[in-house]
């Protein structure tokens, strides 16, 4: 190795290069084969693959003696630079207040290809930024060596000081003038029990700029000389542009150009509020090829319509005319993001060069998208990420970003363009419904001896940015919609899942925890009401079904622990039921634990009890706060949330109609446990979500006999 060289790419790893590895073959298109891929993505962790991977890129040294960390991941809400700041601190020597945390825009070299999504940001970056901060600390070291005429080992380092032989420097002190750096090799990172911050409930270092309202959002990002863009969209399903007349709109007051390009229209005003009066009063007619209906949609996403793939499969298949075998069928609705900041982006297109603020989980994405759309090159490109005001995979899509540079394009000035809500809500990338058949057949011990999950679903993985075409060919089967929908009982010797796909007329794409919701709902309430029909305890049906091996013994742990932790009970007690469900998302099993009552006709969750094994906690605060956020979210979804088609239009277009949990619905005391099963971060934000709608639902069978088989679960 050439050490005395900068900017050495000294840690090169691949994400899916072992799925490609994998792929490859005579085999490739034979179903076991695809089910082991399947297997191994499932609980894969891909680690980061981007470029920048020199770790005077990622840090910055500040003349207070302060360090900036470019952060490769976005910061959506879920404490991630928090997570990163604490990993960063212990391996350079720094205090935690020392260091910022600012999320790398595309002219620092450091872009991660996967974007920021699956729950993996602190995962991924776990050994990376680890090797990254500790490979900063020895260059400092070096340069402090020659400094101070010192040789390297009698050099120590605390608080972002190198020190001995009775003199020191600052970090900053050695960063000046340095313009080239010596990197060496990769050193030993520190023992786990060595770090200070890894693993403590540190308050979360952006807390202060949310709390005093700091301009930190997309929305609130602003150019000189900025103008303000609306763009008119379709509102029915499918239609397209046929023609326009905007004469009246260019004469409103304060316009500056009504553009058209391709099948849109934008408005560009001095004011966001002149562009949308100039937008009322364009006539716009649309092609309509169809007028859609929720019965129809339905009618698509049914199991046994599209296509067929074959996930999981072990032992022998129930027989269909057998008198025994159970089955339930089980539904959820269309969903949307809903996150509270609509997309949009700030953008300038000046002499060639382009600059777009706005809130992306994919930002190396976007770049490309952009240099793709206006023939440009790449490097051209600025995208500045902001922080997200909610994200759940909605980011994941910012084609908004190309309509903001080429309005900025042709006026010669910035443009800053914010979807309305109305526009938010109709042209998502919605959750797609989804459709499930449970099978199922109890031994004479009251065990299960057959289980079997049929679901359909529409795209979530399938034509999105993250994944290439040739993954799903290779692969057959929609990565995010069989999210969960594998069956995770180890012992049990006859299983079976199969899902259905097939690609909607409107967009559907992730959605946080993607399949793992509905999936899940669909397993484990069938498993609970064949416990209840072979009169069994359905904590001990469970644990009897899963084996003693790593995986099924941290399971196991998590359902014990949330038994014990809940009191749980299997009895209806002054009119509240106990409702239990277990889940595994990406290696991390998670189970819960709800109590229910009935009031005015209505559910009401009082009690949740969440134990989940996601290894090391890198911040146990912000850990329990990922699982407290995601649970009220699976509520909302599981108890509230439904898009629907109504004269070919997706509704509602607004919140209040569009109806979502609310402080009062949440329950008064929420449990967490963290529980250690191995000795690495795993994936948090999205496996929390998976059993909760379940466990609802259990509750409910315990205390009026009626199992709820549909999303929002309504009692009528």
């Amino acid at each position: 190795m050439n050490k005395k060289i900068s900017r050495r790419k000294f840690l090169v790893r691949g994400s899916l290069g072992t799925l490609g590895v994998l792929a490859i073959g005579t085999y490739v298109f034979r179903n076991p084969i695809r089910r082991q891929i399947i297997d191994f993505t499932d609980s894969f962790i891909a680690p980061y693959s981007g470029s920048g991977t020199e770790p005077n890129l990622w840090f910055e040294i500040t003349k207070d003696n302060s360090v900036i960390l470019f952060s490769p991941k976005v910061e959506m809400g879920q404490g991630t630079f928090t997570g990163l700041a604490q990993i960063a601190a212990d391996e350079l020597d720094i205090n935690i207040n020392q260091i910022q945390v600012i999320a790398a825009s595309t002219e620092t070299g450091i872009v991660d290809r996967l974007g920021t999504g699956g729950s993996i940001s602190i995962a991924s970056l776990w050994i990376p930024l680890r090797e990254m901060a500790a490979t900063m600390r020895e260059m400092l070291k070096i340069e402090a060596s020659k400094k101070l005429n010192i040789p390297i080992e009698n050099l120590s380092t605390q608080n972002g000081i190198v020190s001995g032989n009775n003199q020191q420097m600052t970090y900053a002190e050695i960063a000046t003038n340095v313009l080239k750096w010596e990197i060496p090799d990769t050193p030993e990172l520190k023992s786990i029990k060595d770090y200070k911050f890894i693993g403590k409930p540190l308050p979360r270092i952006d807390l202060n700029a949310k709390v005093f309202g700091d301009p930190i959002f997309g929305m609130d990002a602003e150019m000189e000389n900025m103008l303000h863009a609306v763009v008119t969209r379709p509102e029915h399903i499918g239609a397209t542009f046929k023609s326009a007349n905007f004469s009246k709109a260019e004469k409103m007051p304060g316009v500056v150009k009504v553009v058209q390009i391709d099948d849109w229209l934008g408005i560009i005003a001095k004011t966001y509020t002149q562009a949308l009066a100039a937008k009322m009063e364009i006539d716009v007619e649309w092609n309509i090829p169809k007028k859609w209906t929720e019965e129809e949609i339905r009618t698509l996403i049914s199991v046994g319509s599209g296509d067929e793939m074959l996930v999981q499969t072990r032992g022998n298949l129930l027989e269909n005319d057998d008198s025994e075998v159970v089955e339930i069928e089980f539904k959820s609705p269309l969903g949307a993001h809903a996150q509270i900041e609509p997309n949009g982006a700030v953008a300038s297109y000046k002499d060639g060069k382009v600059t777009v603020i706005l809130s992306t989980q994919v930002i190396g994405i976007t770049q490309n998208q952009i240099a793709k759309a206006l023939d440009i090159d790449a490097e051209n490109i600025n995208i500045i990420p902001t922080y997200l005001g909610g994200g759940f995979g909605r980011r994941l899509n910012t084609s908004h970003a190309i309509q903001a540079v080429q309005m900025s394009k042709v006026v010669g000035q910035p443009v800053k363009y914010f979807f309305t809500r109305q526009e938010e809500f109709q042209n998502d990338m919605f959750r797609p419904p989804t459709h499930h058949i449970m099978k199922g057949k109890l031994n004479k011990e009251g065990l299960i001896e057959n289980l079997e999950h049929h679901f359909a679903s529409g795209n979530v993985a399938i034509d999105s940015v993250l994944l290439p075409d040739i993954t799903n060919t290779i692969l057959g089967a929609d990565l995010g919609a069989i999210r969960g929908g594998s069956i995770h009982y180890s012992a049990m010797e006859n299983i079976r899942a199969i899902q259905w796909h097939k690609t909607l007329p409107f967009a559907t794409s992730w959605w946080r925890s993607l399949g793992l919701l509905a999936n899940t709902f669909a397993i484990e309430s069938f498993v609970d009401e064949l416990a209840l029909r072979g009169n069994k305890n359905p904590i001990e049906l469970r644990l009897a079904q899963i084996k003693d091996n790593e995986e099924g013994i941290r399971l196991k742990n998590v359902i014990n622990k949330a038994q014990t932790a809940s009191n749980y009970s299997d009895k209806v007690v002054n009119g509240k039921a106990m409702g239990f469900a277990c889940s595994t998302d990406a290696g991390t099993p998670c189970a819960q634990v709800v109590e229910v009552s009935i009031v005015d006709n209505e559910i009401k969750v009082h009690k949740v009890t969440c134990v989940m094994d996601c290894g090391i906690a890198v911040n146990p605060d912000q850990v329990k706060a990922q699982c407290e956020g995601a649970m009220i979210m699976a509520m909302s979804a599981a108890m509230h949330e439904k898009m629907y088609i109504e004269d070919g239009q997706l509704q509602p277009t607004i919140f209040g109609p569009y109806e979502m949990a609310m402080i009062k619905h949440a329950p008064k005391e929420i449990n967490v446990f963290l529980l250690q099963g191995v000795d690495k971060p795993l994936p948090v934000g999205e496996p929390p979500l998976g059993p909760i709608a379940a466990a609802i639902g259990n509750a409910v069978r315990r205390l009026t006999g009626k199992r709820l088989t549909e999303m929002p679960l309504k009692l009528s």
